[in-house]
């Protein structure tokens, strides 16, 4: 389990505190609370680590000096657009969630964040298909600049979308545990926060990656 993993469950585990539920209505969650700030931090802060891969791909790219991405690479582009369209749907099903959540409606929750989790595995799954097929053909993390820089960024990511996957279904199981609470809405909520930055990220990522060549 990575350090983001531990964190958002960390923070799924906090908004359950009773003392940090400021909100006594499900339905009064629009004022920012302690753990939603604490969690755009977290982003922000996130923010930085994938500029920092962005530039790395980008210093790689202009001193290759030839080819790029270098024979024997092959993008698969279509492959690489139907995952990121399933990818970019779940932010929308994670924010009907997020309407249900603030309005109390707690099955409708359960099943756009259960949709959302399972179009997060289906990305995944679709990304580690590619990898197999890049290495297949002979791009490895190890055998150019250019196969280190696409596994660790894309690789960073992944791991990323799996801790959303994760927080998901944290978020799910709790509410089967207990009554619905604006504790566990406000998870919902900052779940939410992860998971459109987890998307907004892979979009930038597509289209340097597949695009911009």
């Amino acid at each position: 389990m990575g350090p983001e993993t531990a964190i958002l469950l960390d923070v799924t585990s906090a908004v359950e505190n009773p003392g940090m539920a400021a909100p006594q209505r499900v339905a009064t969650l629009n004022r920012p609370n302690m753990v939603s700030v604490g969690t755009i931090v977290f982003l922000s802060q996130e923010l930085m680590f994938f500029a920092g891969l962005f530039a790395m791909y980008f210093v790689s790219k202009a001193n290759s000096g030839g080819e790029w991405p270098p024979h024997p690479t092959h993008l698969n582009v279509p492959w690489a657009a139907l995952i990121t369209v399933i990818l970019v749907s779940s932010s929308f099903t994670a924010q009907w969630g997020v309407f249900a959540a603030e309005r109390g409606d707690v099955f409708a929750l359960r099943r756009w964040y259960a949709l959302s989790a399972l179009l997060g595995t289906v990305f995944l799954a679709g990304q580690a298909w590619e990898y197999i097929e890049l290495v297949g053909h002979g791009t490895t993390i190890g055998g150019s600049v250019y196969g280190s820089v696409f596994f660790i960024t894309t690789g960073f990511h992944a791991a990323h979308v799996l801790a959303g996957v994760l927080a998901f279904v944290v978020v799910l199981l709790r509410t089967f545990k207990s009554k619905f609470t604006p504790a566990q809405a406000t998870a919902a909520v900052v779940v939410s926060y992860y998971w459109h930055f987890v998307d907004v990220v892979w979009i930038g990522l597509w289209i340097t990656i597949y695009f911009i060549q």
